[in-house]
């Protein structure tokens, strides 16, 4: 099964997704199956609160892409069940 994580660009880009089973989390481009752009975390957990809790009310997320690959990786975070439950929900 692919792991959802929370993955940061250097070019401020926060994306949710399942990452593929067998990539290395370690380089600098990865790909993202059901990927979603965080293009506005409401709350003050910060962005570790998108892979703890999921996005909360008066969020803007993007639309889910089926698989997107994205490039200058700066870091993989695992999402927990709850909050994948909710990202993958989010309307």
């Amino acid at each position: 099964m692919c792991k959802a994580v929370i993955v940061t660009t250097q070019h401020r880009g926060v994306f949710y997704g399942r990452l593929e089973a067998g990539q290395d989390e370690n380089v600098r481009t990865l790909v993202l199956l059901n990927c979603r752009n965080a293009i506005h975390w409401a709350g003050s957990k910060g962005f570790l609160g998108l892979a703890s809790f999921g996005p909360e009310h008066g969020s803007r997320i993007g639309a889910a892409a089926d698989r997107v690959r994205l490039h200058d990786v700066t870091s993989v975070t695992d999402v927990t069940d709850d909050a994948a439950t909710k990202w993958e929900k989010w309307e």
